[in-house]
């Protein structure tokens, strides 16, 4: 089948791809018809790897999908053909110790799309667990769906905050998963968010919607422009989710004794943390790697409209010109959060 390939580093095609996958009696095989381009794939495109995840042979990009079932074994029950659905990337060993503890996404054998060596779902079609196939209610689009990953991720950093009902907080980075993280964080009972950020259009985007404050950090310092907007008090959860060492380790100083910080943004450096100011003001740190039972919570979100996803998708390639798009969301232009690809 036609598939987007990266051959090498900053190297990709679109052509034929010899991949077999063959249906059991519990997965369906669904038509790719939205897909996102995810940070993650722009990295192994620009850089070849994340971390000790390295690419060393072709792979097919992609993990942010949805489309419409095309065919089903025959023990599936919840999904019909021509269902439209979302995709959730990432299938664990169900032997797994981490899958009874109930954190199938800590499980090391997972078998993620687009994580080398595992291809993605930038093709025409994929064989997947009905288990891990969310149907989408009527009147939510494909490009929506292909939403749904993007804001898992920024449920999961919420439930890991623990947030309380009319808490603030602080979200560092204002791509797609930080604005996600600030939805997902009023949608749980926040009762404002701020959003920090470099680029102007990219906060403006983020303000668009109701109780999200943006702070420009470009030229100001963070911890000041914070204090000042909640008079020296601080936020009781903070949201890393630039990825940036750079705003290690003064970030921390945003938040209130006892406040809790959920790092969300991965990358290859190490970064100074003071121990004792977190011990002496009692924070408390979270780590976040995927999610865990997320997908059902953000496809309720989106379709009763409690989150508007819709904004967040600044433009829309068709999968023939997927290097084109590839190149555009590499540009990292600052008026562009999320770029999609769709299929005919």
């Amino acid at each position: 089948m036609k598939a987007l390939v990266l051959e090498a580093t900053k190297s990709l095609t679109v052509r034929d791809f010899d991949i077999h996958e063959k249906m059991g009696p519990y997965d369906v095989t669904v038509a790719v018809k939205a897909c996102g381009i995810c940070g993650s794939d722009i990295h192994y495109y620009l850089k070849g790897a994340i971390g000790s995840f390295v690419v060393t042979e072709p792979m097919i990009l992609g993990h942010e999908a949805a489309g419409v079932v095309i065919g089903k074994g025959n023990q599936v029950t919840s999904l019909e053909i021509g269902d439209f659905v979302c995709m959730e990337p990432g299938i664990p060993n169900a032997h797994a110790s981490q899958v009874y503890k109930g954190m199938y996404n800590l499980d090391p054998a997972i078998n993620f799309w687009a994580t080398p060596p595992v291809h993605g779902c930038m093709r025409e079609s994929v064989v997947h667990p009905a288990r891990f196939c969310f149907k989408l209610p009527k009147g939510m689009s494909l490009l929506e769906g292909a939403m749904v990953e993007p804001l898992a991720t920024g449920i999961e950093a919420v439930k890991k905050a623990r947030i309380n009902p009319g808490e603030t907080a602080l979200v560092i980075g204002a791509g797609t998963i930080g604005i996600c993280i600030a939805l997902a964080a009023l949608a749980n009972g926040c009762s404002k968010v701020f959003i920090s950020d470099v680029k102007e259009e990219k906060l403006l985007i983020a303000a668009s919607y109701k109780n999200v404050i943006p702070i420009n950090i470009k030229n100001e310092n963070l911890e000041q422009q914070l204090m000042e907007l909640t008079e020296n008090q601080g936020v009781d959860r903070i949201f890393e989710a630039s990825g940036s060492p750079r705003v290690y380790p003064s970030f921390f100083r945003c938040a209130k004794r006892g406040a809790t910080i959920v790092l969300v943004g991965m990358m290859n450096e190490t970064v100074p943390i003071d121990v004792s100011y977190l011990q002496i003001h009692g924070l408390r740190i979270e780590t976040l790697f995927r999610y865990t039972n997320s997908f059902d919570g953000a496809v309720a979100l989106i379709a009763n409209g409690t989150i508007d996803v819709k904004p967040l998708i600044s433009k829309v390639f068709p999968f023939p010109e997927s290097v084109q798009a590839y190149e555009f969301a590499a540009q990292e232009n600052a008026d562009v959060v999320k770029v999609m690809i769709t299929f005919d």
